[in-house]
């Protein structure tokens, strides 16, 4: 049985790029952080499908009620009440919002994925969490078998071309899967691969193919390669995938700038 609708203030931190959905049109899955520091999991999310006055950015605050999920047994797991949704602060410029991000985010931050996979194997609990990787190895770009949308997929996405603010453009198939590669700072991991459904990594994609044509990969991979092993101080965050608890992957990157200093080495730590 669902429970009882809830009224709760969410930092956004996860957005995931959006797929065919089951019923109705298209879902992304969006996490976030609650005021009471809590993961939540807010799952239908037919984004593009939102007011315009509703359309949420990553680490904005936003207020709505929410009601614990009656199909999904994954405890971070919540139906929101679209109508609801009040986006209750501005985004802060990068320069000067990622210490205040780290501050609340790291709070719930893991050691490696292979602590997360162990509590959720131990407790049955967590399904969501953010950890350092020890090293970031590469990039898998893979082709999709399928390159573009089947025909049943289709007629799942074109249901919504009469709903009120459905988007002008029909959502693009990415026709690649994006995996990285990374070891945790454990003695005994074997290692790690993980397929990354992150919407900005996506919407690069989309962008950098149009503006480089052929060329797109090579500045894909400075950025998401090169640059979040070398230049920034990358973070996974990860869940695990409904009716497959088992297996997790990268719903979204975290990735201030490396630390400078000692001060900066332990504040968050």
């Amino acid at each position: 049985m669902p429970g009882l609708p809830e009224k709760k203030k969410i930092l956004i931190t996860v957005r995931t790029y959006p797929t065919p959905a089951r019923t109705g049109v298209e879902v992304s899955c969006t996490g976030g952080i609650t005021q009471d520091q809590k993961w939540i999991r807010l799952f239908p999310m037919p984004y593009r499908f939102l007011k315009p006055n509703q359309r949420f950015s990553k680490y904005q605050w936003i207020e709505a009620k929410v009601t614990k999920a009656a199909k999904d047994g994954r405890p971070e797991s919540y139906h929101i009440d679209r109508d609801s949704i009040k986006i209750i602060s501005d985004v802060l410029p990068t320069a000067r919002a990622w210490q205040k991000r780290k501050a609340f985010v790291y709070q719930l931050k893991k050691h490696c994925l292979c602590c997360i996979r162990k509590e959720r194997a131990d407790k049955g609990s967590t399904t969501l969490g953010i950890f350092k990787p020890k090293i970031i190895e590469r990039l898998e770009i893979e082709p999709e078998k399928e390159m573009a949308w089947t025909k049943e997929q289709l007629e799942k996405l074109r249901q919504g071309d009469l709903l009120e603010n459905a988007p002008k453009e029909e959502l693009e198939k990415i026709p690649y899967k994006f995996r990285y590669s990374f070891r945790c700072d454990d003695t005994e991991c074997p290692g790690h691969t993980a397929i990354c459904t992150d919407w900005e990594m996506n919407e690069s994609y989309r962008k950098w193919r149009n503006d480089y044509g052929d060329d797109w990969e090579s500045k894909f991979r400075q950025r998401y390669e090169s640059e979040m092993i070398n230049k920034y101080d990358t973070h996974f965050y990860v869940g695990t995938i409904h009716g497959h608890p088992h297996i997790w992957i990268i719903v979204g990157l975290f990735y201030p700038p490396k630390p400078t200093s000692s001060t900066d080495l332990t504040l968050f730590c």
